[in-house]
């Protein structure tokens, strides 16, 4: 099965244009991925309401948690993508996506997702 990692921004982006990204990934067959460093990420932003929205939803649907190593949230998803070539990259982060070679799914058109 192929597998996905979500960064904070895709999430909480995903949120705020009402995109259920969960059904979407399930139809393709991908598993999700959240690093525990995202999770505690949302959980500081959990005053913003679209983090607290975000952490209802996780809260309700099936994700596998991950350790990833790393400083901070953007350099854990950078040496996971890395160390697991053939993972999905979810993000909206720029710096992400230049540092990764690994296939990204971006949202476009604030309702759809896409395979850059």
């Amino acid at each position: 099965m192929k597998k996905v990692i979500l960064d904070t921004s895709f999430i909480i982006t995903a949120v705020r244009q009402k995109i259920d990204f969960f059904h979407d990934f399930e139809m393709l067959g991908l598993q999700i991925l959240i690093p525990e460093k995202v999770l505690r990420e949302l959980e500081s932003l959990s005053g913003n309401q679209e983090a607290a929205l975000a952490l209802a939803i996780l809260k309700k649907n099936k994700f596998k948690k991950i350790e990833t190593k790393g400083k901070d949230v953007d350099s854990s998803i950078v040496n996971f993508a890395k160390e697991n070539p053939d993972v999905l990259i979810a993000t909206l982060d720029k710096e992400i996506k230049s540092k990764v070679k690994n296939s990204k799914i971006v949202i476009k058109q604030k309702k759809l997702l896409d395979l850059a």
